[in-house]
C-alpha cells in the first residue's frame, strides 16, 4: 500500500471504507476528516485519497476539477491500490462519492467491493435542480447508502423523494443538515457532531445486516437498524459501545424525522 492514503481506524476491522474528496476541497479537509474520525469511530477501517487535480494543488496553482466520469480510472486504480484485505466500501463526499457510483456496479458484479456509502449526494447542481445526475442510479444493483442533509442545495428532502432511484439506494437524512450534513443547531437541535454520530452508526448497521434485506417488502418501508440491538433494541455495550439510551434517542430523532416528512 502506498503513501497516498489517509488511513484511521483499527487494522483488523472487518469492513474498509475508502473515501474520495469533492470537488472543491482536499482528503484532510475539516468535513472530510470529521466524516473519516467518525465512521473510524464506530470499528470501520477508513482510508481517504485524492484524484491527481487535487493532489497537484499541494505544489502549484488551482487546477480546476476534471468532468467526474473522467475521474472514473483513478478511482479503480485506488481501489487496486489499497489492497484491502476484507469486504470493500467504496464512496466519498459529494464529487467523490458521485465518481464511485459511477464504477460501483461493475465492480460489485467482479466482486471487488461490498457497498458504496455517499456523503452529501450532489444530485444536481445549486440552483439547477432540473440538471440531475441521476441517470445511472436508476438501475443501480450495489447496495448503497447515501447520508443526505435536509437542506443540502445539491439535493434536499423535498427535491430527492420524486427521483427515479433504484431500490437498492437506502437514503438517511439528516435533519437541517447542508451539503456537509452540519445543521444549524438553533433551528434543529442538532449538532455537526450529532448529525455524524448518526451517519456513523447508521453506516456500521447497514453494513453488518445480512438477513433482513432479503425479504420482499414494501419500498414504502424505511428501517432504523441499531447495532447490535435485540427485540427491545437493546444492545451489549461492551460489544457495541452504543447503550440503551443511545439506541432510543437515536431512535426518536429519527421517528421526529421521519414524522415530519409525512405528507399532511
Amino acid at each position: 500500500m502506498s503513501d497516498r492514503f489517509l488511513l484511521q481506524g483499527p487494522r483488523n476491522a472487518r469492513f474498509t471504507i475508502l473515501l474520495a474528496h469533492g470537488a472543491g476541497a482536499p482528503m484532510d479537509s475539516g468535513s472530510m476528516t470529521a466524516a473519516a474520525e467518525a465512521l473510524a469511530g464506530v470499528g470501520f477501517r477508513v482510508a481517504r485519497f485524492e484524484f491527481a487535480y487535487m493532489a497537484a494543488r499541494r505544489t502549484g496553482g488551482r487546477k480546476p476539477p476534471p468532468r467526474a466520469e473522467t475521474l472514473n480510472p483513478e478511482y479503480e486504480a485506488a481501489i487496486a491500490e489499497l489492497e484491502a484485505g476484507g469486504p470493500l466500501i467504496i464512496g466519498g463526499k459529494s464529487m467523490g462519492g458521485r465518481v464511485a457510483s459511477m464504477v460501483a456496479d461493475d465492480l460489485h458484479g467482479r466482486g471487488k467491493i461490498a457497498g458504496l456509502l455517499c456523503l452529501g449526494y450532489p444530485f444536481h447542481p445549486p440552483g439547477q435542480p432540473t440538471k440531475l445526475r441521476t441517470g445511472h442510479l436508476k438501475g443501480m444493483t450495489t447496495p448503497a447508502l447515501i447520508c443526505q442533509g435536509t437542506r443540502d442545495e445539491f439535493g434536499t428532502r423535498d427535491e430527492v423523494p420524486g427521483y427515479d432511484l433504484s431500490d437498492r439506494i437506502e437514503i438517511l437524512w439528516l435533519e437541517d443538515g447542508d451539503h456537509d450534513l452540519k445543521p444549524r443547531k438553533t433551528i434543529s437541535g442538532f449538532s455537526a457532531a450529532d448529525h455524524l454520530a448518526t451517519m456513523a452508526k447508521a453506516a456500521k448497521a447497514w453494513a453488518e445486516r445480512d438477513e433482513v434485506p432479503g425479504y420482499d417488502l414494501s419500498d414504502r418501508i424505511e428501517i432504523l437498524w441499531l447495532e447490535d440491538g435485540d427485540h427491545d433494541l437493546k444492545p451489549r455495550k461492551t460489544i457495541s459501545g452504543f447503550s440503551a439510551a443511545d439506541h432510543l434517542a437515536t431512535m426518536a430523532k429519527a421517528a421526529k424525522a421521519w414524522a415530519e416528512r409525512l405528507p399532511v
